[in-house]
């Protein structure tokens, strides 16, 4: 009985959804991106696309996402707001991390992109333009498999800093106290592996179309180069996300090394209690606020 309610629930939502989009504009770069992704088909074999149009996908994603992060380094007005504002980035550092990100991307996640195709495969996923889901289909499967990787990350992340372990693997991460958006992948080989895992198991559970596998790429690029940044921005869309953990809540494992484990939302370390820390240090700052500004009045 309640699988038949959740299901009318999601039929209902999924039919309302419908109903709002016919009533929108048409997306001016749907003609566009129809055009380009026929192209693609027409010219190029399934085993590029899913090969080396996921790792273009990726490299490019990646530093194009990491170059607001990088540019407000050079701009005064950007540095109220970041967040360790005595920690800043530097050319030898950044430079390190850059060609440790290079060897991860060809080295380790490059042969794990070459399976993309045979993944298609296997699960006789589609490409066509036909078979590709509409825009909010994709939004919700996104959504649902940052939730699955998000608690993938707490368990095994929290697991990489036990005191047996984490100076073997985990503490590579962890060079930066002070993280910007680059390092968002900087990370041992076998970190790289173990935490990645869970970006493919939503892609096992959703995956119905290979646009997915590029959309999903996206979403968690952006939102783990957001949290690494280290700066708060205002306005922030990614803030309009329920329970979005953000650059401050990360920023403060970085600085603190223990809690806030989890890689995009808040529910786990709340659970778990494990951002107890995170709290009382927001408290904490909350008060110096408030005496700096009674002083200033």
């Amino acid at each position: 009985m309640a699988m038949n309610d959740s299901v009318n629930i999601l039929n209902s939502a999924y039919l309302a959804v419908e109903y709002i989009d016919s009533f929108l504009p048409d997306n001016p770069l749907q003609q566009p991106f129809k055009n380009a992704w026929n192209y693609m088909l027409d010219n190029y074999t399934k085993f590029q696309i899913a090969t080396w149009g996921s790792l273009i996908v990726h490299e490019a994603s990646y530093f194009l996402l990491c170059v607001p992060g990088f540019i407000f380094q050079f701009i005064p007005y950007m540095q109220k707001y970041k967040i360790q504002q005595d920690k800043p980035e530097t050319w030898e550092k950044q430079w390190k991390c850059f060609k440790t990100l290079l060897f991860n991307h060809f080295f380790i996640q490059l042969p794990l992109i070459c399976g993309t195709y045979y993944f298609t495969e296997y699960f006789n996923i589609p490409y066509g333009w036909e078979e590709m889901p509409r825009w909010y289909v994709l939004v919700a499967q996104c959504f649902g498999c940052a939730v699955i990787e998000d608690a993938w990350h707490y368990f095994l992340h929290r697991l990489l800093h036990h005191k047996r372990i984490y100076k073997y693997i985990h503490k590579v991460h962890h060079e930066f106290v002070s993280p910007f958006g680059m390092q968002a992948e900087y990370a041992h080989p076998l970190e790289t592996l173990i935490l990645g895992a869970g970006f493919f198991i939503g892609i096992v559970v959703f995956c119905n179309h290979v646009v997915l596998l590029w959309a999903w790429v996206i979403c968690r690029l952006m939102e783990t180069i957001d949290v690494h940044s280290g700066y708060d921005v205002p306005l922030n869309p990614l803030h309009l996300v329920p329970f979005y953990a953000g650059a401050r809540f990360h920023d403060f494992h970085h600085m603190n090394f223990i809690g806030n484990y989890a890689s995009t939302f808040t529910w786990w370390d709340r659970i778990f209690g494990t951002d107890s820390q995170f709290i009382a240090y927001q408290e904490k700052e909350k008060k110096k606020q408030c005496i700096t500004k009674k002083k200033a009045n």
